[in-house]
C-alpha cells in the first residue's frame, strides 16, 4: 500500500522526488517499528494505540517535536488515502495530539551591534556602492521593509519634504512609512552622487551596474554587513524587519502602531514580538539576580 499511495502522491498530487522520498521514509520508519516492537506486519491495519507507542519510542529517543508532528502528518495522509480507497473505516492518527512544537522567536540584533554597523569606520566605502549600501541598511532598520518592497521602491514613492516612504506591501496593501533623519539623509547622499554619475534610474536603489535588485544581491549585501557584527547564523533583511519591530517595543512603541508599520493583518503576527521583548528580559533577569 505505501508504493501505491506514494504513485498518487506523484501523479495527482505532483510531489517532488524530495518529500517522497521524506514521506517514504517515514513510512518505512513506522512500518519497521511495528515489526520489531509490536510484531504487527500489516501498516495499513496500525490502531491509535500503535501510533501512540510509536511517537513516544520517538520522544524517548530525543526526536525533535517538528520531526515528530511531520512523521504524523504523513501517516495521517496515508491513512486518510487507505481511507478513500475503501481500505479502511477510520484514520487512526486523527484522534491524536502531536507534542507541543516549542514557538521559534525571531531573530534579531542587538542594539549595541546596529549601532556598530553604522559607527565602524570604514565599513561602508565612500563611493557609489558604499553609500547606496549604507542607505539600503539604514532604511531596512528604520523602518521595518520587506524584501520586496525594498526592490520594488520608487524613488517618486520617497518624499523628501515629508520623510516618508510609500510603499505596496502584500496583497497590495498601500502604506506610508515615516523615515528618521540620518536615515533620509543617506538616501538623499546615495541619489546625489547616483544622478552625478548619470546612473539614475525609477527604482529607489539599483545593482552596481545601474539594474533593478533582486533578491539574492541583496541578501548577499544584508549578509555580509550583519556578519561584522552579530554571530548569529541567520543574517538576512527579514531579521533586520524583525529587530526593528523588536526594538520599537522595547522603546514603549504600541502594538498596533507596530502593525500598521509593518504592514501586518492582523495584531497576531505582530505579538510574536512580545515575546522576544519577554524572552530578553528573562536573560537579562537571569544573569544580573543575585539569586539567578
Amino acid at each position: 500500500m505505501i508504493e501505491s499511495f506514494l504513485q498518487h502522491l506523484e501523479i495527482e498530487r505532483r510531489y517532488s522526488l524530495h518529500t517522497l522520498k521524506a514521506y517514504r521514509n517515514d513510512l518505512e520508519s513506522f512500518q519497521a517499528f511495528l515489526k520489531e516492537h509490536l510484531e504487527e506486519d500489516s501498516i495499513q491495519d496500525a490502531l491509535t494505540m500503535h501510533i501512540r507507542e510509536w511517537v513516544v519510542s520517538m520522544l524517548e529517543t530525543s526526536t525533535a517535536a517538528r520531526t515528530v508532528q511531520r512523521k504524523l502528518s504523513t501517516l495521517k495522509g496515508f491513512f486518510k488515502y487507505l481511507r478513500r480507497q475503501g481500505y479502511r473505516k477510520d484514520n487512526p492518527v486523527r484522534v491524536l495530539n502531536g507534542p507541543k512544537i516549542p514557538k521559534r522567536l525571531p531573530v534579531t540584533i542587538e542594539k549595541a551591534g546596529m549601532q556598530d554597523i553604522f559607527q565602524l569606520e570604514g565599513l561602508f566605502t565612500d563611493n557609489l556602492t558604499g553609500k547606496r549600501d549604507r542607505a539600503m541598511i539604514l532604511l531596512f532598520y528604520a523602518t521595518g521593509l520587506r524584501l520586496s518592497e525594498l526592490i520594488h521602491a520608487k524613488e517618486k514613492d520617497l518624499s523628501f519634504h515629508d520623510a516618508t516612504l510609500r510603499v505596496i506591501g502584500k496583497r497590495d496593501k498601500e502604506r506610508i512609512l515615516p523615515i528618521s533623519g540620518p536615515c533620509m539623509l543617506a538616501i538623499k547622499d546615495y541619489l546625489n552622487v547616483r544622478q552625478e554619475l548619470g546612473k539614475g534610474g525609477e527604482n529607489l536603489f539599483l545593482t552596481d551596474e545601474g539594474k533593478k535588485l533582486y533578491p539574492k544581491f541583496v541578501y548577499r549585501k544584508v549578509n555580509a554587513y550583519l556578519g561584522t557584527v552579530s554571530s548569529q547564523s541567520k543574517r538576512s533583511p527579514h531579521v533586520l524587519r524583525h529587530t526593528f519591530a523588536t526594538h520599537l517595543l522595547e522603546n514603549g512603541a504600541e502594538l498596533q502602531s507596530i502593525k500598521e508599520i509593518l504592514g501586518h493583518a492582523n495584531l497576531a503576527a505582530t505579538q510574536v514580538y512580545t515575546h522576544n521583548s519577554i524572552e530578553r528580559l528573562k536573560k537579562i533577569h537571569a544573569q544580573a539576580h543575585p539569586k539567578g
